[in-house]
């Protein structure tokens, strides 16, 4: 399975971007979606995860702004009222069971779309 992203790119303060992550390839199952974050000089931290066992989960900083869903093989991140806060790469990490080994849980991660807000 990959993670393959689309979306990002240049804001201002306030405005909205949309966040895609569709899972390419095959999988046993998919447990999970998330999406993280990572600003310049920083960890990379947690901003959503969508999961059939535990729902979703979000970010204090993010909370009423971000709002992740899926659809089929598909997590979208429809992100309102950006701050310049919000900059950083944005990974989305795919939490599947392969199809040749089900006995571990494995991950992928994107590449990273940026997305930059100027205030």
């Amino acid at each position: 399975v990959e993670a393959v992203e689309s979306g990002g790119g240049l804001v201002q303060a306030g405005g909205s971007l949309r966040l895609s992550c569709l899972a390419s390839g095959t999988a046993s199952s998919i447990n999970a979606f998330g999406w993280y974050r990572q600003a310049s000089g920083e960890r990379r931290e947690l901003v959503a995860r969508i999961s059939s066992a535990s729902g979703t989960v979000y970010a204090n900083s993010v909370q009423g702004r971000f709002t992740i869903s899926t659809e089929k093989s598909t997590a979208y991140l429809p992100m309102n009222s950006l701050k310049p806060e919000d900059t950083g790469v944005y990974y989305c990490k795919i939490e599947y069971v392969s199809v040749a080994d089900v006995t571990h849980d494995l991950d992928a991660w994107g590449q990273g779309p940026v997305v930059t807000v100027s205030d």
